[in-house]
């Protein structure tokens, strides 16, 4: 798979500057007003990348909506819905009390977080202006997550966050279709905040020298680090959480996540024992075909269980598999001065207020 995405960047290397200067002309428009973007009555907060995959915009969005509900907000996520069916112009995944959509209709990323978010309420759109308005005027939302919302600039923001993984940083450093930034990197100038994320030991060396470049071409933004750790284990079938230690070995994983290497490496960092695995597109769909194979390859590998991910998860609740299913349990550990950083930049925004300055109108029920 690398060498296929080195060729197609070389192939795509010519193009890279028509791309690039499409992308900062429309930036451009924007910030001139000719294309029109829209001030939300609420706080929005934006976190996205300048780099394409994974670079764990989920849990950071996830982290943070937590954060701010124990701050006393009542926070909405805004996502696009990637993948996901439903087509209306506002996509009620869940109002924080129920989950309406499943991860076909809703795209993976936003139904996994509405079933781990209890309290905090879910949308998606095309638009993404229409379901941050519904949040607010309909659902009592006083603070607006942008989930992957760098490039969305429809929505005005408060606070913008850029993350970058530690492990891949900027990977070739050019514009699609020549490599894998969506953005020429001038346009990190828009952003108040870098997070590098998923550090570790082995990246650590070379994660602090990209922050301080960053530091450098991009003077007052500063950089936090955020860290993953898995906690556990949670078997599916049986909804029972197990510690690491206490999982069948050999395991058979696969996931399909954008960069399943990733998770084979968080594996077998934490002891579990593999006799195979399987790497998958991202948002890949499972059919019954599909899970057969996969269990069928586990067990000719010896595997005593199969193993993987919690966006993967959500797509195999009425999967029945002979083997047991277990769920690989992340949490997600940021910088201290980041969430800091937030408040202090809430609470001296123009448009902002406090939580206690809300009172919150009736719910009214919700038709899906």
């Amino acid at each position: 798979m690398p060498d296929n995405k080195e060729l197609l960047f070389q192939l795509g290397r010519p193009f890279s500057p028509f791309y690039s200067g499409l992308m900062s002309l429309r930036a451009a428009l924007y910030q001139r007003d000719f294309l029109r973007h829209y001030q939300m009555t609420a706080p929005v907060i934006s976190v996205g990348n300048l780099t394409m995959g994974g670079t764990g915009k989920t849990p950071v969005v996830s982290h943070l909506a937590l954060f701010l509900q124990k701050q006393g907000y009542r926070p909405a996520i805004i996502s696009r819905g990637y993948g996901g069916a439903a087509g209306n112009k506002v996509n009620v995944v869940s109002d924080g009390a129920t989950v309406f959509l499943d991860a076909r209709q809703a795209g993976d990323e936003p139904q996994l977080m509405a079933e781990t978010l209890p309290g905090i309420p879910v949308l998606t759109g095309i638009v993404r202006a229409l379901p941050c308005r519904h949040a607010t005027q309909s659902l009592g939302c006083n603070i607006l997550l942008l989930d992957d919302g760098f490039q969305h600039l429809a929505v005005k923001r408060d606070i913008n966050i850029v993350l970058f993984s530690a492990e891949t940083l900027a990977g070739n450093s050019r514009v699609f279709p020549g490599g894998n930034l969506r953005e020429p990197v001038a346009a990190l100038h828009r952003a108040d905040v870098f997070l590098l994320t998923g550090a570790n030991p082995d990246n650590k060396e070379r994660a602090d020298r990209f922050a301080e470049l960053l530091r450098r071409r991009f003077p007052n933004r500063p950089v936090f680090f955020s860290t993953y750790t898995p906690t556990g284990a949670t078997h599916i079938q049986e909804q029972k959480q197990v510690p690491l230690t206490a999982l069948p070995s050999p395991l058979y994983g696969f996931c399909g996540i954008a960069r399943p290497e990733s998770f084979r490496q968080t594996l077998t960092e934490h002891a579990c024992i593999l006799s195979g695995f399987t790497a998958l597109h991202d948002h890949q769909r499972y059919s019954p075909a599909l899970l057969q194979q996969i269990e069928k390859k586990a067990i000719a590998s010896g595997a005593q269980a199969l193993i993987t991910t919690a966006k993967d998860r959500i797509k195999l609740t009425d999967t029945s598999f002979r083997l047991p299913l277990y769920c690989l349990e992340m949490s997600t550990r940021i910088d201290d001065g980041l969430p800091a950083l937030i408040l202090e930049k809430l609470a001296k925004g123009d448009t902002i207020y406090t939580p206690h300055d809300v009172v919150f109108p009736t719910l009214p029920p919700h038709s899906p």
